[in-house]
């Protein structure tokens, strides 16, 4: 399979990144993926690591079957437009890594003048796919997108949505990777008043997390059973619970969520 990545941002360049990372069963070889970006800052990196990497655009599609678009959206109906062209729509999926364009709007920029449609979706994946552990997800526009899901599937978690549920999915996973670096930036910072050196307070937070993380994989798990179980009558664990949400930790998090929709 070759890969063509549209933009080597923080999205193109963590999903080829990624990619790179999972090893060649998609692809064979890191070769067969290809990056394409303006400036050469982004692509010399990528170079480095045995990816194909070049200025132009239609390059970059030449014999792709997937075409992962991840630039701006204010650029996205001109790059379309520029590569519709250029690809046979009979054997090459489009996947558009973009927030707020509708289905209906992308079936429009990339119907040609036949009325033909290549299979295509919006894939929201966050920055952990450069480790392997993103929350994708996916709309399908057009198809079912079945190398779309298999390429996403390889960089963490990938979940098939509707259109109606990506703002609320986006605001959760995609923004909530934020909010959960702006929890662990509070916690650490909490752990230097309580007398720990930062790198220490930051290296126990991020492993406590992660096992509350594979506590919740578990079947039936629920962070309210879980809680339970670390909170004693008149210990520590339930007054630093209730003083957090005297402060309105709760409500905060709900708020940040609905203002992310």
């Amino acid at each position: 399979m070759k890969i063509a990545i549209i933009g080597a941002g923080a999205m193109g360049g963590a999903v080829a990144r990624g990619l790179a990372e999972a090893g060649h069963d998609l692809t064979g070889c890191n070769a067969n993926i290809c990056v394409s970006n303006p400036s050469e800052g982004k692509l010399r990196a990528l170079a480095e690591r045995g990816i194909s990497v070049t200025h132009s655009n239609v390059d970059a599609v030449k014999g792709a079957d997937t075409v992962i678009i991840c630039v701006k959206p204010w650029f996205v109906e001109g790059v379309i437009n520029e590569l519709k062209p250029h690809l046979d729509y009979s054997r090459t999926e489009v996947s558009l890594v973009v927030a707020g364009i509708s289905l209906d709007t992308l079936s429009g920029w990339l119907a040609k003048d036949d009325g033909s449609l290549p299979q295509f979706c919006i894939t929201m994946p966050n920055t952990a796919m450069a480790v392997l552990k993103s929350m994708t997800f996916q709309v399908n526009g057009n198809g079912e997108c079945e190398s779309a899901r298999a390429i996403f599937g390889r960089l963490g978690d990938i979940k098939v949505i509707t259109e109606r549920q990506l703002p609320a999915a986006m605001a959760l996973a995609s923004c909530g990777i934020a909010y959960a670096m702006r929890y662990v930036r509070a916690a650490t910072e909490g752990g230097v008043e309580l007398g720990l050196r930062a790198a220490e307070a930051q290296e126990i937070i991020v492993s406590t997390l992660i096992g509350a993380s594979e506590l919740l994989r578990e079947p039936d798990a629920h962070p309210e059973s879980e809680i339970d179980k670390v909170t004693t009558p008149g210990g520590i664990t339930i007054r630093g619970l209730n003083a957090m949400e005297e402060a309105g930790f709760s409500a905060a998090v709900i708020k940040g969520l609905r203002a992310s929709k």
